[in-house]
């Protein structure tokens, strides 16, 4: 059944048109008057809508930034013309366009131009990824990089000033772990910092050091801890970060990613009323017609709201293509760091419970003062105190201002205790979790948290199951942008070598058409655009991505090799793959055979 935006009718010159009247097909529109044309037709596809009401359709016609109808390929003669682009799928699998709740743009860009640590299997590895890229940086320039994860190594623990040293000890270094909560710096960099063994550790951080010196070791928790280092670092010059930002579009546009919701860094400047650096360059991007994925900004939570007020003024709450109006705050760290804010010791270390990084009282009159303001909360919680933090300051926020639609989220809620649940639901606070994250915490989680509380982790199906709304992300950087690693592991929770045999705490996967929901129409919702994005159907923006096989069909193991064929957003290709994987089937799906919705 068609299902269109305005009434259909037939075009007489129109290819596709001629094709149906070979079939017999065309005469119900002989004689009605013509439709104003499509831009784009996709037709012989798979075509997952993810609309309950229609859920496959085998086309579906395109104008301007709009989808116009979805349906047949008998149905698109009504906006077909010579000047229409019809693009055949021959079988191939589409959807709406991938929605990630979570990213770190930039940052994500930025990865691509300093060294790349990931992958490294050692300390021996990292040092030589070090030395391999010091001829890039002149003498005396700050060394910078990310990406390393010390579970990954065979030492299994974090490195050392001393092993920054061994590689050079003249140069200022600043290494990123994958998760950003921590970093490594070399004792040069300490120098520059003035950061010694007198050195105090700042409020929500920590300088870890010498069990027998007490001298700084120069690993850095959390960002009270790392900024005093990076504050040192020269910012980085206005071309290299257009750079990172388009080389980060490029990496989104690959992966059929057409939405992102963003933090990045802001540029510190004297103007306190100048847009940060990022936004500016998305701005002048979207000017330029070369935005290829809609944006939702998130803002500083710490900032006065005055400053927050004037930002979300000058770049609009309302934009499809680049909006603001979110404001982030973090309640802790990271599980693999183990920073992140626990109830109890940490099972295989019980000398710390993570590191709360915020004062709840202070918290809850700044988030009562934003609600107030309109701004929309997002509180990154990994552990389960800094969970029930971000709940007690909702429920306390809830109080002060009365009920209205303001769709707080709780970034990640990876570590939930079991009374929580219910709370999320009760306050209406949105989960926006990252299936991916559990590729490879699942090596460690088990140690981190113990048989019991390892129940509440990354726990999908039981927020589902409380009726918690969900959107999914990757943290990108942190995890590649690929979406299928998050839907392979939300519907098996195995490695990506596969095991443990029928996945990790299986009572949490979910059926993968719950996996595209949540990371479409889901991650659609926690950003309020539930009624623009997330389907296909007629009214909504055109916003897809076509893969060469039919994702709700293949093996799951299948999932993290496929490639994107092609990406649409706002009614532009994007992407399209140079080399053409012709794996699907090359049959048009007629009505008596459109394949029905994955179960």
């Amino acid at each position: 059944m068609i299902a269109t935006a305005l009434v259909g009718t037939g075009v007489a010159d129109s290819p596709l048109g001629a094709a149906a009247q070979a079939q017999g097909q065309a005469e119900t529109h002989a004689h009605a008057p013509k439709e104003v044309p499509a831009d784009i037709i996709l037709y012989n596809g798979a075509i997952w809508t993810g609309d309950p009401a229609n859920p496959r359709v085998s086309a579906l016609a395109i104008r301007g930034e709009t989808i116009i109808a979805v349906g047949i390929k008998h149905d698109m003669v009504a906006f077909d013309s010579p000047r229409t682009q019809r693009i055949d799928l021959h079988g191939r699998f589409a959807m709406p366009g991938f929605n990630d709740a979570h990213i770190h743009l930039f940052d994500g860009g930025f990865a691509k131009i300093q060294i790349n640590f990931e992958g490294t299997k050692s300390i021996a590895e990292f040092q030589q990824r070090i030395r391999e890229n010091l001829k890039d940086y002149a003498a005396g320039e700050w060394i910078t990089g990310q990406g390393w994860d010390h579970t990954l190594w065979k030492e299994n623990r974090f490195p050392t000033r001393a092993d920054l040293d061994a590689v050079a000890k003249d140069r200022p270094m600043f290494f990123g772990r994958i998760d950003g909560h921590v970093a490594v710096v070399n004792t040069r960099a300490l120098q520059i910092a003035h950061i010694t063994a007198k050195t105090a550790d700042p409020p929500g951080g920590r300088i870890m050091r010498d069990s027998k010196t007490g001298e700084p070791n120069g690993m850095l928790e959390e960002d009270a801890a790392m900024n005093l280092v990076f504050q040192r670092i020269p910012a980085v010059p206005p071309e290299k970060w257009r750079r990172a930002v388009q080389l980060g579009l490029a990496d989104l546009a690959e992966h059929g990613v057409t939405s992102v919701q963003d933090f990045s860094p802001l540029t510190a400047g004297k103007d306190p009323d100048a847009l940060p650096g990022t936004i500016a360059i998305y701005q002048e991007l979207k000017a330029q017609g070369k935005l290829t994925a809609r944006i939702f900004e998130w803002l500083d939570f710490d900032l006065p709201v005055e400053r927050l007020k004037r930002f979300r003024q000058a770049v609009g709450t309302d934009d499809p293509w680049l909006k603001t109006g979110g404001l982030k705050a973090f309640m802790d760290g990271s599980l693999g760091s183990r920073t992140a804010a626990m109830f109890a010791p940490y099972s295989d270390d019980p000398t710390t419970k993570g590191v709360l990084r915020v004062d709840p009282p202070k918290l809850k009159q700044q988030a009562i003062e934003r609600d107030r303001a309109g701004f929309q909360l997002l509180f990154h919680a990994i552990g389960d105190r800094a969970n029930g933090v971000a709940l007690d300051t909702f429920a306390a926020e809830r109080e002060a201002n009365g009920a209205r639609d303001r769709r707080d989220r709780v970034e990640h809620a990876q570590v939930v205790a079991p009374d929580e649940f219910a709370r999320f639901a009760g306050l209406d606070v949105i989960a926006s979790m990252q299936p991916s994250h559990l590729l490879d915490d699942q090596r460690w989680a088990d140690a981190r948290l113990g048989p019991q509380r390892v129940k509440g982790a990354y726990a999908w199906r039981t927020m589902q199951g409380h009726a918690v709304r969900l959107a999914f992300g990757t943290d990108y950087p942190v995890e590649p942008i690929n979406p299928l690693r998050g839907i392979y592991e939300c519907v098996t929770r195995e490695l990506p070598d596969g095991g443990p045999a029928g996945g990790w705490q299986p009572q949490e996967m979910l059926p993968i058409a719950d996996c595209l929901r949540h990371y479409t129409a889901g991650s659609a919702y926690a950003e309020f655009e539930e009624q623009r994005k997330g389907i296909l159907a007629p009214g909504m923006l055109a916003d897809v991505v076509v893969y060469p096989q039919d994702i709700t069909r293949i093996a799951a193991p299948e999932l993290l090799k496929l490639p994107v064929w092609m990406t649409i957003a706002g009614g532009r290709i994007v992407y399209r793959a140079k080399v053409e994987t012709e794996t699907a089937a090359k049959a048009e799906p007629g009505p008596a055979a459109e394949p029905p919705a994955p179960k």
